[in-house]
């Protein structure tokens, strides 16, 4: 089939089955392109909380789709690609997170989004990159342990020299790549543009860039910024939606191999594949979406 035949079956069968297409912005650009929604893992959160739909095809990795689940859990989840892990998600687990509280007992535990739905549940609170400065500033405790990603946990710090960040050693393999080298050789070829960075990016990295912040929050900046280039210190994904909402502007990424295979692993055709055969669900047990569910409500009340 082309691409216009697999994108109207899409149509058809999203129609049909009552579905709601939902992608990340490091997802392929066709696959952007199909979808309902596009954006990062704040926004497809809300989304899938908010949506009507009874059908959620979350084109992303496996922390995401769980999210969606947990978030609603009456509706049918699909996941295009089933090995479509995220590296840093794997990097902690809940056993991690017993340990830590028993270090430090009086702590808070905040865990990032880019984790499974067994670490959520046991946390205190969930946060994305573009919501964390707003609730680790929420809780009332001295002490916070961060997971699983050091580098965001350490950006969240500065806006909070009172407390005690306790970190974990997770990151995120795509976001490590980048060194002060790189941004430095983006500036010297194109030294009008501005660096706009993820927070996921290394403490020396971040302390290069001009802005700071989620592929939502990037996207907004380099929209609103009167500069018309920017290199970009994040997965080449978002090139695509920074292109097509601005094509006045030029993007440059900061390396042309920032590319995270996993989010590269869904295509139109297992998009297509999936509401066909309604492939492939996800299941979690109702006791671990109950305790998972309050540590992503407590987030979204905010």
């Amino acid at each position: 089939m082309s691409t216009t035949e697999i994108t109207r079956r899409i149509s058809e069968l999203k129609k049909n089955g009552n579905a709601l297409i939902l992608a990340h912005l490091y997802q392929l650009p066709e696959v952007q392109d199909i979808s309902d929604f596009t954006g990062d893992s704040l926004e497809l959160s809300r989304r899938a909380k908010e949506s009507s739909a009874e059908v959620i095809v979350l084109c992303g990795v496996t922390f995401m789709a769980e999210t969606a689940k947990i978030l609603s859990p009456q509706k049918t989840v699909l996941l295009p690609e089933p090995d479509a892990g995220c590296p840093m998600a794997d990097m902690v687990s809940a056993s991690d997170i017993e340990r830590l509280r028993k270090e430090h007992p009086n702590a808070a535990v905040v865990c990032y989004v880019n984790s499974s739905a067994e670490v959520k549940a046991a946390s205190d609170i969930c946060c994305t990159s573009s919501n964390a400065i707003k609730v680790v500033e929420s809780l009332s405790e001295d002490e916070i342990i961060f997971v699983p990603d050091r580098n965001l946990g350490r950006y969240v710090s500065g806006f909070f020299p009172e407390k005690r960040f306790i970190y974990h050693t997770g990151f995120c393999p795509v976001h490590e790549l980048i060194s002060v080298a790189d941004v430095k050789n983006a500036r010297s070829l194109h030294p009008h543009a501005s660096v706009l960075a993820h927070p996921e990016c290394s403490p020396e990295v971040l302390d290069l860039a001009d802005f700071i912040g989620s592929t939502a929050k990037i996207i907004d900046y380099a929209g609103k910024s009167n500069r018309t280039e920017f290199i970009i210190v994040t997965e080449t994904g978002i090139l695509h939606r920074l292109n097509t909402l601005y094509p006045k502007k030029r993007f440059y990424p900061v390396r042309s191999d920032m590319t995270c295979r996993n989010m590269k692993k869904t295509t139109l055709q297992k998009v297509a594949a999936a509401l066909e055969n309604m492939q492939y669900p996800i299941h979690l047990d109702q006791g671990l979406i109950d305790k998972a569910y309050a540590c992503l409500d407590r987030m979204l009340r905010l």
